[in-house]
């Protein structure tokens, strides 16, 4: 019979590896947040069950999986609409959503304003330049 603390040692160290996974599955999904990414995927790298990892997921860093993503992705958009090089539509294919009406809608969830209206809010228009022209040179008296 094993001793009780070699039993709660074990159990401890199965909980710090499932922690270890877990946030390897957060890391890739930081890193590789603009590629098509399902539950599923990430499960088997993991070695988990989708529910599982779900779960677990979700205790630890108090969202699921797919949540996670999704505000991962919106936080980028948001960077990349505030730099002004791509409109709304561009930004949300470079992060990685599957069509922009997906992409408004999420945004429009998360930011609480549709992504055309957020970059135009962060990026006031552009201010005009005013050209002086030079004065005439005053002619010399000798």
């Amino acid at each position: 019979m094993c001793h009780p603390a070699w039993r709660q040692a074990l159990i401890e160290a199965a909980h710090l590896s499932e922690l270890a996974r877990l946030r390897r599955v957060r890391d890739r999904l930081d890193r590789e947040y603009a590629r098509p990414l399902d539950v599923e995927e990430l499960a088997r790298a993991a070695s988990m069950a989708a529910g599982h990892l779900g779960r677990r997921f979700r205790l630890a860093y108090g969202a699921s999986p797919y949540a996670y993503l999704t505000a991962r992705r919106i936080e980028r958009a948001t960077a990349l609409l505030r730099t002004g090089d791509l409109g709304p539509a561009e930004v949300g294919r470079a992060v990685g959503c599957a069509t922009p009406g997906i992409f408004g809608a999420r945004f429009t969830e998360l930011v609480g304003m549709a992504p055309g209206a957020y970059a135009r809010t962060v990026r006031p228009p552009a201010q005009a330049v005013r050209i002086r022209e030079a004065s005439a040179p005053q002619p010399h008296l000798a």
